[in-house]
């Protein structure tokens, strides 16, 4: 009996709730922060009459309301899914987008958590694969996502079941794995140069 797992195979599945709730308590320290750099010293240098401040805080409700909106959306169109040989994922609200990784390709795995994830109890998986190494930003990002190291542990696995020959701990660190493959490609090289001495041995006796 297999062990029971937060994130069974060919299931798809979200990330937590609580990424809403991490979307905006971001979006609104970033509004505070630059606010407090821009708009409220000119305010309390120049107190503004109480039309342009009352058009100001509703402008500021407005965008805050349509923010939290569409972090809703995005949550909704959000999903992952996890095969024997792949992994797939989608998202996005006006713009769709969706992909298809094999495990193969697959060369880091890491665990980010800020501050107001871990008050959240939330973590992001950045995924790196080979043709993304070396770039700063991951081809996969599975954000806010509960049980993180269990998740990151069952890629592992089907990393190494891939066959890929990448072991990854998810700090970086590769390691090559031994398999039948490169004992044939061996053999083969062993083989053509053992053909290439018989050729200059029968030229010699020629």
């Amino acid at each position: 009996m297999a062990p029971e797992t937060h994130f069974p195979m060919s299931t798809p599945f979200k990330p937590a709730p609580a990424l809403v709730n991490w979307f905006i308590i971001d979006f609104a320290l970033i509004m505070i922060f630059i606010l407090a750099c821009t708009v409220f010293p000119v305010l309390l240098s120049s107190p503004a009459d109480a039309l342009f401040t009352a058009v100001f805080l509703f402008c500021l409700v407005v965008v805050f309301g349509l923010f939290a909106y569409w972090v809703k959306l995005y949550y909704q169109s959000m999903w992952y899914e996890l095969h024997e040989d792949e992994m797939r994922w989608k998202r996005g609200v006006w713009f769709r987008t969706t992909g298809i990784v094999p495990y193969n390709r697959i060369t880091n795995l890491d665990l980010k958590q800020g501050p107001v994830m871990r008050w959240l109890n939330i973590s992001t998986l950045s995924i790196q694969t080979a043709g993304y190494s070396g770039q700063a930003v991951p081809e996969i990002r599975i954000e806010a996502i509960e049980h993180a190291e269990e998740l990151r542990e069952l890629i592992r696995t089907l990393v190494r079941q891939s066959g890929s020959g990448v072991h990854n701990d998810g700090t970086g660190t590769r390691a090559p794995v031994q398999s039948s493959t490169g004992s044939m490609s061996t053999n083969l090289l062993m083989l053509d140069e053992l053909k290439k001495i018989r050729f200059l041995l029968e030229q010699k006796n020629k």
